[in-house]
């Protein structure tokens, strides 16, 4: 969580002139597997966003920024992504360069991972398994935070005040100890509680179920960085977090109950060229029906370990920097669920990888390697070679083309091998290649109208697709061969002139993602149709327009139909969704007020969850975020 600086709201980037941008920033820095990435769109969240969605969970900022298809029963409730046509278990969530997927499931619910726990956020489209491993089948989210050693005491308490009787409490701190001794000091605690009552005036919305959730959420983001002046670093981040849903609270009989609790702790000592990490990763699930007195308990504990360096090669070569990455990891796993009979399952993963990055002036490319290594399994063998050539240079204007073709994997998940009589221990890990291309262009109008625009096309194949087949009473089998193409346009359009500022993002997506082999009677009526919950036509609209602190913003996401079964027979119907924010800025003395209004859902759409309840109408919240800044004091 970020102390802003009185004034904050916009961020200062390479396609934006210094003099078009009147507010100050926090600097949004590249995260670590972006350097060896060349070819790949990623797009970057820049400060402005994560600041306007701090109240917020990840699912609604990606949702109205980008065109991943998240799966959501509703506030406070299971979210899950789609990224480029693929399914939850294909996205690895990053913190810190860590992946944090829940091994049991494969996947994070995204419901539980607020914006304002972290500096950086990111998202890396297609294959990255070359430099990331496992899960990065369809894409990947980058989760990071960093140090900010000019911060000497800043203080951040944020209220928010929602429809429904819901309501949010923020609470952060960042430090730093004084520069110029041999050691120096910089941290940051951020405490956040939600508690979402979903207190619904109504029980049906337009002829559907409106089903009454209540989510109690509550979590503790710690990080310490420690910095000699000879360049060693140590930081220790840690992310505690609870999360406590009940289904149908007032119902005895059908109430369900799902707490998840995780503990998450990483070590990271830097010494030149050489980084070493340590984590330990604890997620405890507890599920019960109707009695709530003796859940069903999972409990899994991962030990991490890594080592890497880099090395700057041909130092002398005139005109371009070569570099390599070397490093290996090792990950241990221990699991206890009622699910898999109560026994002990543990596992061991390695991996070893080079990443090779070669930069000039108008060329940027990588070549990557990694070999992974894990009980009882043999993943293939994932390289990947990008590059990016910037076609045009002149004056303000950058035209850069970009491709990369890549391997991909996930091992399967430990309830996907483990779960009794379902599951099977010899599954085989999925394996995909991706292929991408496309176009990026950055361009100063003129001085005081920015455009930049970015075109990619995709192929997305993977074989071995785990699937619970419903032929078989949904017993584990490696069935399916998948295959996703499409195409994602994204284009901003920013305005600054005497004091005003405005700006207009857009984004569009084509998703076609299809299984194309039959195994049986049944799948042969599924070939080539859209896979469920999938829609083909995404997309996005944000304008805002800033005078002084005060800024409007429009947040617009629509789709088309959503298919509901894997024959396309059932659907749901395609929903636009809109939301207004109002916020301004006040200062007094050394302290700012920061408020927010927004109003949710404008047009009162109907969308329907995928449980084929609707989700609630239009509603309203008010923030309010007090920031004592540092150096004032």
């Amino acid at each position: 969580m970020a102390s802003w600086p009185v004034g904050a709201l916009a961020q200062t980037t390479t396609t934006v002139p210094d003099s078009a941008v009147a507010l100050s920033a926090v600097t949004v820095r590249a995260i670590a597997p972006e350097r060896f990435l060349a070819g790949q769109k990623i797009q970057r969240i820049d400060s402005t966003t994560l600041l306007q969605f701090r109240f917020s969970t990840i699912t609604d900022l990606l949702t109205y920024n980008t065109p991943l298809a998240f799966k959501s029963y509703g506030p406070g409730q299971l979210a899950t992504v789609s990224f480029r046509g693929t399914s939850a278990n294909h996205t690895a969530v990053l913190w810190n360069g860590i992946n944090i997927n829940q091994p049991n499931l494969g996947q994070t619910d995204f419901s539980t991972v607020p914006v304002a726990g972290f500096d950086k956020l990111a998202v890396q489209y297609g294959s990255g398994a070359s430099a990331i491993g496992s899960d990065a089948v369809g894409g990947s989210i980058l989760l990071g935070s960093q140090a900010d050693w000019q911060t000497r005491l800043g203080v951040t308490v944020g209220q928010q005040l929602a429809s429904f009787r819901n309501n949010q409490t923020q609470l952060g701190l960042r430090y730093s100890s004084a520069p110029g001794a041999n050691w120096q000091v910089s941290g940051r605690t951020y405490l956040y509680r939600s508690q979402l009552n979903n207190d619904y005036p109504y029980r049906e919305f337009r002829n559907y179920f409106v089903d009454q959730a209540t989510t109690a959420q509550r979590g503790l983001v710690q990080d310490v960085y420690v910095r000699h002046r000879n360049g060693q670093q140590l930081s220790v981040n840690a992310w505690l977090t609870d999360n406590d849903l009940i289904l149908s609270p007032q119902d005895a009989i059908a109430r369900e109950r799902t707490r998840t609790q995780s503990a998450r702790l990483l070590t990271t000592y830097a010494a030149g060229a050489t980084t070493v990490r340590l984590g330990w990763i604890r997620d405890v699930l507890d599920y019960a029906k109707s009695d709530f007195t003796r859940p069903d308990h999972t409990e899994t504990d991962r030990f991490i370990g890594r080592v890497e360096r880099e090395f700057r090669l041909w130092p002398g070569l005139t005109g371009a920097a070569v570099n390599l990455r070397t490093g290996g990891e090792w990950s241990h796993y221990r699991t206890r669920t009622d699910g898999y009979g109560g026994q002990l399952i543990t596992e061991n993963r390695q991996d070893l990888y080079a990443l090779l990055r070669l930069q000039t002036a108008r060329w940027l490319v990588s070549a990557n390697v990694r070999q992974a290594f894990v009980t009882r399994f043999n993943p293939p063998l994932t390289p990947s070679l990008g590059a990016e050539y910037k076609l045009l240079m002149q004056g303000s204007t950058t035209l850069t083309a970009k491709a990369s073709v890549g391997r991909s994997y996930r091992v399967p998940t430990l309830n996907e091998r483990y779960w009794i009589e379902l599951g099977d221990p010899n599954l085989k890990p999925e394996s995909g290649v991706n292929l991408e291309g496309g176009l990026s262009l950055v361009s100063a109008l003129s001085p005081t109208l920015n455009l930049t625009t970015d075109l990619t096309a995709y192929h997305n194949r993977v074989d071995n697709w785990v699937l619970w087949n419903p032929t078989t009473d949904y017993h584990v089998e490696n069935l399916q061969l998948v295959v996703a193409r499409g195409g994602e346009l994204a284009g901003t359009l920013r305005y600054a002139q005497s004091g005003w500022q405005a700006g207009l993002r857009v984004g569009y997506a084509l998703t076609r993602t299809s299984q194309e082999r039959a195994y049986d009677s049944y799948a042969r009526d599924v070939i080539g149709k859209q896979l469920p919950y999938v829609p083909v036509h995404t997309g996005t609209l944000n304008a805002w327009v800033q005078r002084g602190r005060s800024r409007l913003s429009v947040q617009m996401q629509t789709s088309s139909r959503r298919y509901i079964t894997a024959d396309n027979t059932q659907y749901f119907q395609g929903v636009l969704l809109a939301n207004v924010l109002a916020e301004t800025q006040v200062r007094v003395a050394k302290a700012a007020f920061r408020v927010q209004g927004q109003v949710n859902n404008l047009f009162d759409a109907l969308v329907i969850s995928v449980r084929r309840n609707a989700l609630p109408g239009r509603n309203f919240a008010i923030n309010v975020l007090f920031t004592l800044p540092s150096n004032n004091l």
